[in-house]
């Protein structure tokens, strides 16, 4: 039997029960596991685990089991490791229903193992009813959860249309994050996003932050990637590793998106725009030994636990709301529209120009040196 495993955000790496559950299933077919999702790249690198999981591609975990879907895998499996029950049964019905709108036929089995080792962990078969989910419940001590359930308990009542989004297992004080965007910050354990036009214009149980609105534009909510609190909660040490980077000094522009940092990899510097842009993309960088030039103005929302940074990497903080505007004139001038500049031969070169871009803005700044 070939079995498919979708892995799903950091958490579960961390926890070790990935890989323990990897090997576990080995002893019923051949496996394969691949990532879903973004932020668990970080977590498998620093594990050791990428000959393990796939982390090749940037991936949507519904994407991940259409793959295997496609690929023809007798079953396939959903790891995930959620704040809570409800946050991981709610994600799973989400990931499960986009993935059967993107397959011709819904025959090969899906089955989520959800906060594995805890309490309140469970199995969920979304589209069979096998002997295997009652087998592996009780070698796993998970309960089994029918999808029927999670329907009427967490998403019938939550049948707003899709001009609302309700969002499930929230605490007080938690950033809120769409599409990888800061959007507000939660004051309720029970949150909902209200859209208008393509546009969130009003929330419940939160505080929305204007300037993250601006940042993030026009959004579908329905499909929206929506996060709540911290990205990664492990204390872990970091791996570093090598990479191949450009012969030439390459500069490369990353503006709010923190999460596709890894398509430069070959760079030998980044340039970041936002807090927490250049928080969570110099975490990820430092794994590969890339500095940055980081843009900031001091409005940091903390999406992740511990920031690392390369030595020698430079954070310019500006003017609060002038982070964009210098961003803006950095890609005019730096990178005339284009992603990518090699017109610089080392990261002082480069601090130098920047330096003077933000002077002619007339706007104060300070400049932190990482050491």
């Amino acid at each position: 039997m070939r079995i498919g495993i979708v892995v799903h955000g950091p958490n579960i790496i961390d926890s070790g029960y990935a890989l323990k559950l990897i090997d576990f299933l080995k002893s019923y077919g051949d496996v394969k596991a691949r990532l879903g999702g973004t932020m668990g790249r970080t977590a498998v690198i620093d594990a050791s685990l990428e000959d393990t999981i796939d982390i090749s591609r940037k991936l949507v975990p519904s994407d991940s089991l259409k793959i295997f879907h496609d690929d023809g895998f007798d079953m396939i499996f959903l790891l995930n490791y959620g704040k809570s029950d409800v946050t991981g049964q709610v994600f799973g019905y989400k990931v499960y229903n986009h993935y059967a709108d993107k397959v011709s036929s819904d025959d090969i089995p899906i089955i989520q193992i959800e906060r594995p080792g805890e309490t309140d962990g469970s199995i969920i078969a979304w589209n069979n009813d096998l002997e295997i989910v009652g087998e592996l419940s009780e070698k796993l001590n998970l309960s089994v959860v029918k999808p029927e359930e999670v329907y009427e308990r967490h998403i019938k009542c939550d049948d707003v249309g899709l001009d609302k989004r309700v969002v499930h297992g929230v605490s007080p004080g938690e950033n809120i994050m769409v599409n990888s965007v800061v959007i507000g910050k939660t004051d309720s354990h029970q949150l909902v996003l209200i859209a208008k036009d393509n546009h969130i214009v009003d929330i419940v149980g939160g505080e929305l932050k204007p300037h993250g609105l601006e940042k993030l534009g026009e959004v579908d909510l329905e499909s929206a990637i929506i996060k709540t609190g911290l990205l990664r909660h492990a204390k872990v040490t970091p791996r570093v590793i090598s990479t191949d980077k450009s012969d030439k000094f390459k500069v490369t522009f990353l503006d709010h998106a923190g999460e596709d940092v890894y398509q430069f990899m070959d760079s030998n510097l980044v340039i970041t725009v936002g807090d927490d842009t250049t928080l969570i993309s110099s975490d990820i960088l430092y794994r590969f030994d890339i500095p940055v030039i980081g843009i900031t103005d001091g409005d940091l929302d903390r999406v992740v636990e511990d920031g690392f940074k390369v030595k020698n990497s430079i954070i310019f903080e500006v003017e609060r709301g002038f982070d964009d505007i210098c961003g803006q004139n950095i890609k005019k001038e730096i990178f005339r529209g284009k992603r990518e500049s090699y017109d610089f031969s080392n990261i002082d070169e480069v601090k130098l120009k920047v330096e003077q871009i933000i002077k002619d803005i007339n706007c104060k700044y300070k400049i932190n040196y990482i050491n």
